[in-house]
């Protein structure tokens, strides 16, 4: 195990020469080797880190370093890192190279992290499960025979079996905050537009977002703080509406402030488990009487937030993916006779069942006959969706809800039922489609030592109040 308590700690015992970055990375890839059977790495890279950190450790020493000096990251296998592979998990990008390195990624870099490999997900980061990945399953560290969650499972993997210092996963529908919520750690969905998806590989264009997991809430603050703000290669992104700089997250974590924290009806009924119910009015107690004001509220359309997400995000995944033909890179079949033969055969054999499942329904919701009666509708009400939040917003200054209706299910458990699996994201989808910040965070665990994570949401643009109220849980209420 580190004997550091978080990525600041770290540089400076690394600069006391208390710790040695080499040792701290050879430990890692060790206990990379050892632990195998999680399937969490799609690549490790072994003698770039160790490289890198002998480099690194030379800077921290001389005091000219960055601010994520000789952090170990692992990355989810659909960013970029030139040179290297890309696979999103499926077959049709086998032995794919990356032409450039993600925006959020070379900031990383820029400030001295290492990066230690690619993660496991549910191929093109469509899945809950990790069950999608043309690499196999993602086994969660904490129970062998349960799901890590996804898509971004093997990042929320890493981190919990202590693999790396923290990760970077993509959060379409709740693939960072569920993933978080299933192995015990945190995990953080930036405002849309908080950070660039330039080196990104697209699911949804318009839900996409990278984010943290880390083991505690200065190291998301500290990542965070690196890798926000507007670039010029996405114009999506922001540093804010009013293009003021990215705070200092990591420098202002502790506050005074008593925050008005809405609890919303809709959250809190039918198909959640009782011991995250029973964890959510623990928390509530905790927090009245420590000064917080707990605020009943609505978010009214939220029962139509599942079937909104997967009209749109199919919508944009059929449109994504148009690119995949065997054609231009990646995966070409070997049996085809005609272009068109070639088209299909490629697609088919590249792609997995989900994949193709979500293809085929966002081709036929875009549809001349279907658009306006699906495709059209589903964007009124993501409007609804969010019109919701800015009302409640207006009243409070942070949400609480559950993460997931329920911890880690078993393997297999979900496959052979779409809907069941996508009604796991029924808590973190509205963020998405309102493209609010939400992070979950470790509470406690359930009757059989599950982690159970619980999520607050705030509104675009403010992650600070996220980590300052997220840090006063993990430093006063446990």
């Amino acid at each position: 195990m580190t004997n550091y308590s978080s990525i600041s700690d770290k540089i400076n015992k690394i600069r006391t020469g208390e710790l040695s970055l080499t040792g701290n990375v050879k430990g890692f890839l060790t206990r990379i080797n050892e632990h195998k059977n999680l399937n969490a790495f799609n690549f490790v890279f072994e003698e770039d880190a160790l490289n890198v950190a002998k480099r690194i450790e030379e800077k921290i020493k001389s005091g000219k370093h960055g601010k994520l000096a000789g952090a170990v990251i692992a990355v989810k296998d659909v960013l970029s890192i030139k040179d290297k592979p890309i696979t999103c998990s499926s077959k049709i990008l086998k032995d794919f190279k990356s032409l450039y390195t993600a925006t959020a990624l070379q900031k990383m870099i820029d400030e001295d992290a290492i990066i230690i490999g690619k993660t496991n997900c549910d191929e093109f980061a469509m899945g809950s499960s990790n069950e999608n990945s043309a690499f196999g399953n993602v086994l969660n560290p904490v129970d062998n025979s349960r799901v890590p969650g996804g898509s971004s499972g093997g990042s929320a993997a890493a981190v919990a079996a202590n693999l790396c210092d923290a990760a970077l996963g993509t959060d379409t529908g709740g693939s960072i905050r569920q993933p978080a919520a299933f192995c015990g750690v945190y995990g953080l969905k930036p405002s849309y537009g908080r950070v660039s998806r330039y080196g990104l590989t697209a699911f949804a264009s318009s839900f996409d977002c990278i984010g943290p997991f880390t083991k505690n809430v200065e190291d998301a603050a500290l990542i965070l703080e690196v890798i926000s703000g507007k670039d010029d290669l996405d114009s999506t992104s922001y540093n804010s509406p009013y293009n003021s700089p990215v705070p200092e997250y990591s420098k202002n974590l502790l506050t005074e402030k008593k925050f008005k924290i809405g609890l919303p009806k809709e959250y809190l009924g039918e198909g959640l488990s009782e011991e995250i119910k029973n964890a959510i009015d623990s928390l509530v107690k905790e927090l009245s009487s420590k000064g917080f004001e707990i605020i009943d509220i609505s978010l009214p359309h939220s029962e139509y937030a599942i079937a909104t997400y997967y009209i749109l995000t199919t919508a944009e995944a059929s449109s994504n993916l148009a690119r995949y033909d065997g054609a231009r890179y990646g995966y070409r079949t070997e049996n085809s006779s005609t272009l068109i033969d070639m088209y299909k055969s490629s697609r088919s054999e590249g792609f997995g069942a989900e994949v193709k499942r979500r293809i085929m329904l966002g081709t036929y919701v875009l549809s001349a006959g279907y658009y306006d009666a699906y495709y059209l509708k589903a964007q009124k009400v993501r409007r609804l969706i969010k019109n919701d939040f800015d009302k409640a917003f207006e009243k409070v200054d942070l949400i609480l809800t559950p993460t997931t209706p329920t911890t880690a299910f078993k393997i297999g458990e979900k496959s052979d039922d779409p809907l069941e699996m996508y009604l796991s994201d029924i808590y973190t989808t509205s963020a998405n489609l309102a493209g609010i910040p939400g992070i979950s965070f470790p509470y406690s665990k359930d009757s059989k030592g599950l982690p159970i994570g619980l999520q607050f949401l705030s509104k675009q643009f403010d992650e600070l109040r996220l980590l300052q109220m997220s840090y006063f849980v993990q430093k006063s209420i446990k």
